[in-house]
């Protein structure tokens, strides 16, 4: 017998507990028989005005992960999510690799992540050279910057917004986004990937594409996409952009 809801996948969800825009963005997104459960990473709202600022919270996200990846285990998922994103750039690809075979050795499950999914959606995609939106300090874009390029993408512009604190990315509005979006475009790239999962994009993602033709994918959708169909759904969901409508 299986889960009357989630009948075709329970999706163990990680995200910080200062996040406030994955579990209803990855809720939009979710195809009938998919449920999310989501595990909160206790970590305090701590100022973000400098890069050891920002240093100082991926340690703290590292050393409270493992507890809220526990916790989750006891709905016995089928697949863990991380609704992170920052970590799974950290250090560049080979640690990404690392630490998604640390957590699949913990839980016995697949794993589906930020890092990850964004390079298998720009291969999707058809996207080589691209710009980068980030909430992050200086010290997060060089994170990120440096994972896309040795995953062999190239990173023509990245912006960084400076967000003050963890809650406080979830205020940007999507008015500051889309001037974001317009500063960092141009014809010398083929796509843009905004990563951060609490920059609530999905939405102005989709609609991006359309003003910008070219792919605009924001890391919640990607995750999602990637979480779907690594575990062999297919349903194609309106309202989030090219990567979930049409692949």
């Amino acid at each position: 017998m299986t889960d009357s809801l989630g009948w075709r996948q329970k999706f163990a969800v990680l995200i910080p507990s200062t996040n406030t825009s994955v579990q209803p963005e990855f809720d939009a997104m979710r195809p009938v028989g998919v449920t999310n459960h989501i595990s909160r990473i206790r970590i305090p709202n701590i100022p973000l005005h400098t890069n050891e600022d920002f240093n100082r919270l991926i340690e703290l996200i590292a050393a409270a992960q493992n507890e809220a990846v526990d916790a989750v285990m006891s709905c016995e998922p089928t697949r863990l999510v991380l609704g992170i994103s920052a970590e799974t750039f950290w250090d560049g690809l080979q640690a990404s690799i690392r630490l998604k075979a640390e957590l699949e050795e913990r839980t016995q499950l697949p794993v589906s992540m930020g890092s990850e999914a964004c390079g298998r959606a720009f291969e999707r995609l058809g996207v080589k050279t691209i710009a980068v939106i980030t909430p992050y300090q200086p010290v997060g874009d060089e994170n990120v910057t440096r994972f896309f390029e040795e995953a062999g993408f190239h990173v023509k512009r990245i912006k960084g917004l400076k967000c003050e604190s963890p809650v406080k990315i979830a205020h940007v509005s999507e008015v500051e986004l889309a001037r974001a979006l317009r500063e960092i475009d141009g014809d010398d790239i083929d796509g843009i990937i905004q990563v951060g999962t609490n920059l609530a994009m999905a939405r102005l993602a989709a609609q991006a594409e359309l003003w910008l033709d070219k792919p605009v994918v924001a890391i919640n959708t990607a995750i999602y996409w990637d979480a779907l169909r690594t575990s062999g759904i297919e349903d194609k969901m309106a309202g989030f952009g090219s990567l979930l409508e049409k692949y």
